[in-house]
């Protein structure tokens, strides 16, 4: 049944009889992948260099993979690489010796009958966010031979910056050090594999599931609709920036495990169709603590819209030069059809809202001194909310940022204010001060 005429109710049935993964099967691809790490592990590299470890990635490594045709991350960290330049420069030797060792696993070795590998293929590719000089990864595909399940392995050799800061806040250093390379966006996010894993995968099972609804969506009726309209050099936007925003619209307005999946996708789409507004990041990983990256981030975040930093790797912005306006284009048909109709989305912003807290003159009284502000909306706005919550008139006053005092006309994006902050909240002297 077509997703577009089925009725709101049924897409939970949908996703778990079409797209879920045969258990099965993920199950035997889960042990042959393990078999072929060991032998990573164990193969005699040049140069005695060895194999740290392997990382599965993508959308199998985060839990959101598709039946019949998904994709993995198969992330190989080296010891010989030392740093990101590194990685850039050994990078298409060592997909070479990984494409040799691929070859003599498949000769001297053999999966169960259940499973089959296709012949490994260097692949010359271009991004998202620019092109490559030289080769950056490795595809081969396993398959199941009993049905059509089948999972697309790319295999990118990667620096082990993270070393077993996996699971906690790197080093700001880390950062800083890939600020400094200057190189292009998305070049080294495979050294930041993990985290971004982690991300996607701490999040509960029906969050998945509908993160699955809309990557079919996306696959089905996007990408095979709209693909052809890419002039050269253009790219849709990757599925991962799609699982952000998920993500955040899920965050941002609390449902918690029982959210209905057809308010889930309608609000989803309702983003997508606002997609030059979209401002998102997380400080999960990093933050603005570190000069440095306070800095970095401050200006990465003034930059035009849309913006969906990745949580991972600040100078990852997922949103950026990619053609959201085809995306938005089937967006607004799906909004038409039945299986939205009649469903109200969530109350989600396409900007991340941050939390203002007012420190009060000592002779006035508030109800709540933490606010949720639009970081674009005018001071005038903080004003008016803090109205709502006092019986003081706010043209007797004005709001002050560490000595500035903050015009009324100006937001706080304007004084490069993207995070939580402090205003203080002063009488004036005179009622035309601003």
């Amino acid at each position: 049944m077509e997703l577009y005429n089925m009725f709101p109710r049924q897409l939970d049935k949908f996703i778990y009889n079409h797209l879920q993964p045969n258990t099965d099967f993920l199950d035997q691809m889960s042990i042959a992948i393990n078999k072929i790490c060991r032998f990573l592990h164990g193969y005699k590299f040049q140069n005695s260099v060895k194999v740290i470890k392997t990382i599965k990635g993508g959308s199998s490594g985060k839990g959101t993979a598709l039946k019949n045709g998904s994709d993995a991350d198969l992330v190989v960290f080296f010891s010989d690489f030392q740093s990101f330049e590194d990685q850039k420069n050994k990078r298409g030797g060592m997909l070479n010796e990984i494409y040799d060792a691929l070859l003599l696993y498949q000769k001297e070795y053999s999966f169960a009958y259940e499973l089959s590998m296709s012949k490994p293929q260097i692949i010359r590719e271009s991004s998202m966010f620019g092109l490559f000089s030289v080769p950056r990864s490795l595809s081969f595909q396993i398959k199941s031979t009993e049905d059509s399940d089948s999972i697309e392995f790319d295999v990118l050799p990667a620096y082990d910056a993270l070393g077993q800061a996996t699971y906690s806040r790197p080093d700001p250093e880390i950062y800083i050090r890939l600020i400094e390379l200057k190189a292009a966006r998305g070049e080294f996010s495979t050294s930041f594999t993990e985290l971004q894993r982690n991300f996607v995968r701490k999040s509960p099972t029906k969050l998945k599931s509908l993160i699955r609804l809309v990557k079919y969506w996306y696959k089905e009726y996007v990408r095979r609709l709209h693909k052809q309209n890419l002039r050269s050099g253009e790219f849709l936007p990757h599925k991962y920036a799609l699982e952000l925003l998920i993500i955040y619209a899920w965050e941002s307005t609390k449902q918690g495990q029982n959210f209905n999946t057809a308010e889930g996708f309608r609000t989803l789409l309702e983003l997508v169709v606002r997609y030059q507004e979209l401002w998102l990041f997380w400080t999960e990983y990093y933050d603005f603590s570190h000069p440095d990256l306070k800095k970095y981030l401050t200006e990465t975040l003034q930059g035009h819209k849309p913006i969906i930093l990745d949580p991972a790797d600040p100078t990852g912005n997922m949103a950026e030069k990619v053609r959201w306006d085809l995306v938005a284009r089937e967006a607004r048909r799906c909004l038409q059809q039945t299986c939205v109709q009649g469903v109200v989305g969530w109350n989600v912003e396409p900007v991340k809202r941050i939390s203002v807290t007012i420190i009060p003159p000592q002779n006035v009284y508030i109800v709540t001194d933490r606010l949720s502000i639009n970081p674009f909306s005018r001071i005038m706005s903080i004003k008016v909310a803090i109205l709502e919550t006092t019986e003081y008139q706010m043209n007797n006053y004005y709001l002050e940022l560490e000595g500035t005092v903050l015009e009324d006309r100006k937001t706080l994006a304007s004084y490069g204010v993207f995070t939580k902050v402090t205003l203080f909240l002063k009488e004036s002297s005179s009622c035309s001060l601003m």
